[in-house]
């Protein structure tokens, strides 16, 4: 008698990822069908023919929360709504009727003409305000909707833009700030820069993906190339010479990851065409069913390098790309602040602001103190700096001395220098806490209550200040990073505080901090802390420790 068998079940068939090269274009979240039902790039005809005119009432929302980020633009955070109500208020509640406007800075060169006409932007539309991002650009806010055509006009006479600068789209690509001039580079990467600038961005066939595409291009390693979606980072290949170890899938937030390497060497004149390629497969394959899956990372992981680089190869190029060597690692972050020798016997002088919060009369004056000096050449680093090119070393003090009038010290203490921080509830609408003031009285604090150690600390300690989890200052890969959140002080009132991540870092650290289960700093807490971890460090470290290899050591007391 045969003994009846269960029918095999069919295996389970994968829910589809939105992914367009498998068939799946049927827009999936709202966010995709706003793209689909107009190219976002259409909007500035919107603004410039009817929203200049209407005013921020006339503005359709699927443009105002939608299409708008194409141009650089984001409404702010209206006044007065604490960190607590950020996630229970719809988006009209939080919105005011201004702007945040970000001015696109590839590689984060402006000439000083450039600087002059960003700081009269500000000065004249923007009520002065201006921060440098550690994407290198710069930021501004309180921008009416009414003043954007006189805005770009602006912006634009002088060959600067707001496109793409925001969106799902390929945002500012990183550069070295001394791309051509230091002394120790492996090869300039500014014309690939200007190459996909002028071949894609504001390209149609790029400005529809998953979610947005962050590009670093640098012949030395001081981009943070680690955490990009692509990044080129200069090497020296044993037959072929100088040009670029290729990686991809680095990103940061709430999943972050460090990129891969594809073990691919990829010289000057291609590497256009093998970051179109890249971006391509994040169009065609990357996954759109839900924003936090839909970033390039995430394809990189369930991929692996190996099917990557085949598909890169197979379907986009349609040839083989070299094998190459794994770039140097650095010892420790390059802010390139201080003096510098330049290839051709100058030098470059590189300043600290706090958090990179400066202002738009500052730019217009650090643009003729440069030009007094003889430079006709800023750039702004990934680090929120700002560095003047080109300097005769006979001018290098009469400059030096200008900049600290202006709040930029070339010389700063190592708290001023490893601090950033993001835009945070002053005028973010994600954000739970506030950050730039709370990174300059911190700067206050440390460089007061520390003067006993501050020889002591030979590389700065990166503190990075985040307003909400989304890591726009990098704390993941920060020494002491910290994340905003609401906490329960001592008193049992919920305040402002943070999550702290300890021992992150890029380069020879190249890795994510140590979150110390549980512990939570409020914000009045804060210099307390900081002080109390940085003593307790220099206390116990032993000669040549970085401070990540500490914390990876240390106990946990020592951490709190």
């Amino acid at each position: 008698m045969s003994t009846p068998t269960t029918p095999k079940r069919a295996p389970a068939r994968r829910r589809g990822e939105g992914q367009w090269a498998l068939g799946y274009r049927e827009p999936l979240n709202p966010n995709e069908r706003s793209k689909r039902d107009d190219n976002p790039l259409n909007v500035r005809d919107r603004i410039e023919n009817i929203y200049a005119h209407t005013g921020f009432d006339g503005i359709d929302p699927g443009d105002l929360r939608g299409r708008f980020r194409w141009y650089g633009l984001y409404t702010q955070r209206k006044p007065g709504i604490d960190g607590g109500r950020t996630a229970t208020l719809e988006p009209e509640e939080l919105d005011d009727k201004y702007f945040m406007l970000r001015v696109r800075v590839d590689g984060g060169a402006v000439t000083t003409e450039q600087l002059r006409v960003i700081g009269e932007v500000s000065e004249q539309y923007a009520r002065d305000t201006a921060d440098i991002t550690d994407r290198q650009n710069i930021q501004y806010h309180w921008i009416r909707i009414e003043d954007m055509p006189a805005v770009w006009e602006k912006l634009e006479g002088v060959g600067l833009t707001t496109m793409e600068a925001c969106g799902d789209s390929p945002r500012v690509i990183l550069g070295s700030p001394v791309a051509g001039i230091a002394t120790d580079e492996v090869i300039d990467g500014r014309p690939a820069i200007e190459e996909i600038k002028n071949r894609y961005i504001g390209a149609k066939e790029f400005s529809n993906l998953p979610r947005k595409f962050k590009t670093a291009i640098s012949g030395l390693p001081d981009v943070a190339h680690e955490v990009h979606d692509i990044a080129f980072v200069g090497v020296e290949h044993p037959e072929h010479g100088p040009g670029f170890d290729l990686w991809v899938g680095g990103g940061l937030s709430t999943n972050p990851m460090i990129g891969v390497r594809l073990g691919a060497w990829v010289p000057l004149d291609e590497v256009p065409d093998v970051w179109a390629g890249v971006i391509s497969i994040f169009r065609d394959y990357g996954y759109r069913r839900l924003r936090h899956r839909a970033r390039l990372k995430f394809l990189v992981k369930d991929w692996g390098a190996e099917k990557f680089r085949e598909v890169l190869e197979t379907e986009y190029l349609e040839r083989r790309l070299v094998d190459g060597p794994a770039p140097k690692v650095p010892e420790q972050p390059r802010d390139h602040v201080g003096v510098h020798e330049q290839r051709d016997g100058n030098v470059y002088v590189g300043a600290a602001p706090i958090a990179g919060r400066v202002s738009g009369s500052t730019l217009v004056a650090v643009a003729d103190a440069a030009e007094a000096a003889g430079s006709r050449r800023v750039r702004f680093t990934p680090l929120q700096k700002l560095i003047v090119l080109d300097v005769p070393k006979s001018e290098v003090d009469g400059l030096r001395t200008a900049l600290a009038g202006l709040g930029l010290q070339t010389d700063p203490s190592p708290w001023r220098r490893g601090v950033m921080a993001c835009t945070g509830i002053e005028f973010c609408k994600l954000a739970i806490v506030e950050t730039k003031a709370r990174a300059a009285n911190l700067v206050s604090a440390l460089e007061d209550r520390l003067k006993d150690i501050t020889a002591d600390v030979t590389t700065p300690i990166s503190v990075h200040i985040n307003g909400c989890p989304n890591s726009c200052a990098r704390i993941q890969t920060a020494d002491i990073g910290l994340k905003g959140q609401i906490v329960t002080d001592a008193d049992g009132n919920q305040v402002e505080g943070f999550q702290v991540h300890l021992g992150g870092g890029l380069g020879l650290d190249a890795g994510f901090g140590r979150k110390l289960r549980g512990h939570k700093v409020t914000a009045e807490e804060l210099p307390d802390y900081v002080e109390r971890v940085v003593r307790n460090y220099i206390a116990d470290r032993e000669p040549d420790e970085r401070f990540p290899q500490w914390v990876a050591r240390a106990q946990e007391d020592d951490l709190k």
